[in-house]
């Protein structure tokens, strides 16, 4: 069961239930449970990793927290057996004072292998062998856990940044009743990226790509900006997708949502598309919503680059 199939319109499978919010987060070694971690603590929740499975539920044992829990626990956890785990989860989603959610972050086994060789790090689970055999004990070890999880996210195409944005999407709650606004720029040599709300095709824009001076710079350079902006079907194009977002995006507010995703795609989400997403995310920032954005392929080329976020609404 992924997270969609659990829960489709609610940011996590029992957001509507009434209790303590508690997310205990595990999966294999490499498929982004510390990033997950980070993430959670970011949006609020109190973050605890890798505790004892026996000495969890004496968290409970009290008053009740004033933020969501998130706890992290992994094969390298103390005390750790997958039927362990699933048993503790059972028991304290028993409580009428809890609201127990179990993520599982999944990985496939190739893209496991490649994090482990970019990183040249050892896996826990056989630092004296080759990652595969700690990844095999790892799989053999979670299975159980895996079929059990209210929540899975496959974290195989992911970045940080992706998975920090679907974490967002699900478990980013604002008790402000805030609408999170993330524009990014792809390429679609690359695929859409995972978790959009909507994408929308730049291509038919005028493309520095063929004008040698303009190839090395991308969309954040003023001259790349100036080409693009005087292509005369921009402008409309522009302004229709701006009042777009102004009709669509107080509504999704209204209805509840907390996080919303639009793609900006051209063919080497190099020039075009971040332009456009640099204009649209000043302009709906400068309306007063909380925006941020990113540039896929440019973090990809160049590590990460500057972000903007802005507003409040």
């Amino acid at each position: 069961m992924t997270l969609d199939d659990a829960t489709q319109d609610s940011p996590t499978g029992a957001a509507s239930a009434t209790g303590q919010e508690v997310v205990i987060v595990t999966g294999p070694s490499g498929a982004g449970r510390s990033t997950a971690i980070n993430a959670l603590e970011d949006f609020g929740f109190e973050a605890i990793d890798n505790l004892p499975i026996t000495l969890i539920p004496r968290l409970f044992s009290g008053a009740p927290s004033p933020r969501p829990i998130a706890i992290g626990v992994d094969a390298r956890t103390r005390g750790f057996s997958g039927d362990a785990l699933a048993e503790m989860v059972d028991d304290l989603g028993r409580s009428p004072e809890l609201n127990v959610t179990l993520l599982f972050l999944d990985c496939s086994t190739d893209a496991l292998l490649r994090r482990y060789s970019e990183t040249r790090r050892r896996h826990p689970m056989a630092p004296d062998s080759s990652p595969l055999s700690g990844i095999d004990l790892e799989r053999a070890m979670l299975s159980g856990l895996r079929s059990r999880a209210d929540a899975l996210i496959d974290t195989s195409e992911f970045s940080p940044h992706d998975l920090r944005a679907e974490l967002a999407r699900w478990f980013g709650h604002d008790k402000a009743a805030r609408l999170s606004v993330l524009v990014q720029s792809f390429s679609y040599k690359r695929g859409i990226p995972r978790g959009l709300d909507m994408a929308l095709d730049v291509r038919f824009l005028r493309n520095p790509h063929w004008e040698a001076a303009l190839r090395p710079l991308t969309g954040l350079d003023a001259s790349v900006a100036d080409h693009v902006r005087t292509d005369p079907r921009f402008a409309e194009f522009f302004e229709r997708t701006l009042e777009l977002m102004r009709l669509l995006l107080p509504a999704y507010k209204a209805e509840g949502k907390s996080y919303f995703s639009i793609g900006l795609g051209c063919t080497g989400g190099q020039h075009r598309s971040v332009f456009v997403t640099e204009s649209l995310a000043l302009r709906l920032a400068e309306d007063g919503w909380q925006v941020s954005t990113r540039h896929r392929e440019l973090e990809r080329r160049m590590g990460d680059v500057p972000r903007r976020t802005g507003g409040s609404i």
